[in-house]
């Protein structure tokens, strides 16, 4: 199967660019050859336990959408080995970025998806994920764009759809505007509950959090960023 070359509908939650400069050799050597390897198949129906995707038993399987350069990811699948990753992100350039860690740092545990996230999503058998992440998704800020927002209401079914009951569904941005959309969403959605009682529940970044190099340049320029945690109820 060749780079988004997916047996399924036409995109409908990806809206930014597929590539950005010209790959070095070594990526694109990793595109063509690690890719296909590590690659989710959705020509052929999920399989009822997702550890069969792996090559070991997993405890469970996380999902991270858009996953940047992988930094966030890569970090996490190494630190929890017996649970099970998927990690999606259409860009390409990011994704060589995952494939040159993966290549001097392998992760038995993960695999990838490069192609709009619905398209998995709506591929997975009901309650199959012990977590979703969202992390610095483009936020889309004029408000003739609100509909690009990830997060909406369709979405919000999809992820519940595929999240065993209690399992979170992880936000972070820098952008106060979308994330008061999601808390809006998520309140609004009865399958949905955010569990905070003070401010630390969003301003303390995750447990073994790395940080991402967006993270980063967002402190630089002075936004603070928020870590919202919903529980599929």
């Amino acid at each position: 199967m060749t780079e988004h070359d997916h047996p399924t509908r036409q995109r409908e939650a990806f809206f930014g660019r597929l590539k950005g400069p010209r790959l070095r050799d070594r990526q694109q050597s990793l595109v063509d050859e690690l890719l296909p390897r590590l690659t989710v198949d959705l020509s052929n129906p999920a399989p009822d336990d997702l550890s069969a995707l792996f090559d070991g038993r997993v405890d469970g399987v996380r999902l991270e959408i858009g996953f940047g350069g992988g930094e966030h990811l890569h970090h996490e699948s190494g630190r929890h080995p017996n649970m099970g990753f998927i990690g999606v992100e259409p860009f390409l350039n990011g994704m060589a970025k995952m494939l040159v860690a993966l290549d001097e740092a392998p992760r038995p545990n993960l695999r990838l998806f490069d192609d709009d996230a619905t398209l998995l999503l709506d591929w997975l058998p009901e309650a199959s994920l012990s977590g979703i992440d969202l992390f610095y998704p483009d936020p889309w800020p004029k408000k003739r764009h609100f509909k690009r927002r990830f997060v909406n209401q369709r979405n919000l079914d999809r992820f519940a759809r595929v999240l065993k009951p209690g399992a979170p569904f992880r936000f972070a941005s820098d952008i106060d505007t979308y994330l008061n959309w999601t808390l809006l969403h998520c309140r609004d959605h009865a399958d949905f509950e955010w569990p905070a009682s003070g401010p630390d529940d969003w301003h303390l970044p995750y447990e073994g959090w790395p940080g991402t190099r967006y993270e980063a340049k967002a402190k630089r320029e002075g936004r603070r960023p928020a870590y919202l945690t919903f529980r599929r109820r």
